[in-house]
């Protein structure tokens, strides 16, 4: 068997590849063959992992491509992929080799067609009013007239000069610019992070803003998509300073619009909502102020004319202080004379009390006198108490010594009855007793056991007593006796007595 395994293999014209050779030949093929490429499909799967690479999957109703972005081309895509995104990547197919699989490297990606763009923009919008931040009740007022607008759009564009120039014609602010790129890669980026610039002043000496205008020109869908994205629409409804958006024409609508607390329909427009006309303001206030003139000097004059009237009603001073004087007199007078005469009358008040007074004497003589029938009642009460509780006794002994008379012949009689019914329940006895049956000859036969015996129970040897009236005799059965035999029953009246044996 080890010989047959050490024969030769027969020669093959089919080369030989090791796994890596076949693997790197594959990876050669794929890579120039399918080196650029552009596939259409549906995202599936999309993980951004912490390196910063994109992982995800493409995926058509009848197959599924594997692709990768890598963070360096992560950064420069113009929109952020999702999960359900229709998109066109672009780059190329490589394989891997330690899996055995192919993928795509993904370059640059662009959503599939307008309706696509609204599907997305639709479902983003959706998610976002469901978290609250389209609610009404978000929304704050804007300041009637700021003293800083802060402003975020391009440095370089027309929307600024606009702006600028509007805000000169009707009220000059000072304004505070935060250039922002407002289309393309990282455009977004760059808004949000100068809305939440914006309200972390002040920093470094510069004041915060009382309002922020987030403006852009017109343009198409994609121009504009930077202000659909969720992270400005997040910053914006987070922005503690009231903003308006002022992003594309009047017909052009993002999802900031729907976040900020008012939206424009152009970026000029925005600088009008910002501040008032001066001229009209100042013209207000003229108009303010001559009236105030006016109404203050008829206030003057009204108050003026009541005074006057006022004083013609009110008496004369030196009059009043007369007056009070006289009556400042006559009230000490009667003052001085009020004590005496309150005094005088008390004492006579005290006259009176005292004349209605008892003496002591006489008040004791009267409760004196007043124990004294008291304690004769209660002496007389006393008495006749004990007298008639002597009284109850003595009907009590009479009545006693009465129930004594009258028990002892009682007693007597009932002893006398109870003797009587004991003699004749004894002759009763007696008469009822076997003894006297004795006496007429009669006999009382018993075993030795001392129990009565009948002629059946007679057997030879037997020890029996006969009780006669003047004793008794021991007696045995007889071995020889005769059995007994019957006898005919005796009346009442027959006492004959037959042999015992």
């Amino acid at each position: 068997m080890i010989a047959a395994m050490n024969e030769p293999r027969p020669a093959s014209n089919v080369p030989e590849f090791s796994v890596a050779e076949l693997s790197g030949a594959l990876k050669r093929t794929v890579e120039e063959t399918f080196a650029h490429v552009r596939v259409r499909g549906e995202i599936s799967g999309f993980k951004r992992h912490s390196s910063g690479h994109l992982y995800f999957a493409l995926k058509d109703a009848e197959a599924v491509l594997d692709a990768v972005c890598w963070r360096g081309q992560a950064a420069k895509l113009g929109i952020n992929p999702e999960d359900g995104m229709e998109v066109i990547a672009t780059g190329r197919l490589t394989t891997y080799p330690g899996r055995s699989k192919y993928q795509m490297v993904v370059e640059r990606m662009e959503l599939a067609g307008q309706g696509a763009l609204l599907k997305l923009l639709e479902d983003r919008r959706r998610k976002l009013a469901a978290e609250g931040l389209f609610d009404q009740g978000r929304k704050r007022p804007i300041p009637f007239l700021p003293e800083i607008i802060g402003i975020v759009t391009s440095p370089t564009g027309a929307v600024i000069r606009d702006i600028l120039h509007r805000l000169a014609d009707r009220f000059p602010r000072r304004v505070l610019l935060w250039p922002v790129a407002v289309q393309g890669d990282g455009a977004a980026q760059q808004v949000a992070r100068a809305i939440a610039g914006f309200n972390t002043l002040p920093a470094n000496g510069v004041p915060r803003p009382d309002v922020l205008i987030v403006a852009r020109g017109g343009g198409s869908v994609e121009d504009l998509w930077a202000f659909n994205e969720e992270v400005v629409v997040r910053a914006a409804a987070a922005s503690a300073i009231p903003l308006i958006s002022a992003v594309g024409h009047e017909t052009d609508t993002t999802l900031i619009d729907f976040a900020s607390d008012l939206r424009a329909p152009t970026p000029t427009a925005a600088a009008e909502m910002a501040v008032p006309v001066r001229a009209e303001l100042v013209a207000t206030v003229a108009d303010c102020a001559a009236r105030l003139v006016g109404s203050t000097a008829r206030g003057l004059e009204d108050r003026r004319n009541r005074v006057q009237h006022l004083a013609r009603a009110l008496p004369n001073p030196r009059r009043v202080l007369d007056d009070a004087g006289l009556k400042l007199d006559d009230r000490a007078e009667r003052l001085k004379l009020a004590l005496p005469n309150l005094l005088h009358r008390r004492h006579a008040d005290l006259d009176r009390s005292a004349a209605q007074l008892r003496h002591p004497r006489e008040l004791l003589a009267a409760k004196t006198h007043q124990l004294d029938s008291l304690s004769t009642r209660l002496t007389h009460a006393i008495k006749s108490a004990l007298q008639a509780e002597k009284s109850r006794q003595e009907k009590h002994s009479l009545r006693l010594e009465q129930t004594g008379q009258r028990l002892a012949p009682a007693v007597t009689r009932l002893l006398a009855e109870q003797a009587r019914r004991l003699d004749a329940s004894a002759k009763l006895l007696e008469s009822y007793s076997y003894k006297n049956v004795l006496d007429r000859g009669f006999a009382v036969i018993r075993d030795d056991a001392g129990k009565l015996v009948s002629a059946a129970d007679a057997q030879a040897g037997a020890a029996w007593s006969i009780e006669f009236k003047d004793g008794t005799t021991d007696v045995v059965v007889g071995a020889n006796a005769p059995p007994a035999s019957p006898r005919p029953k005796k009346g009442k009246d027959d006492i004959r007595q037959g042999s015992l044996l």
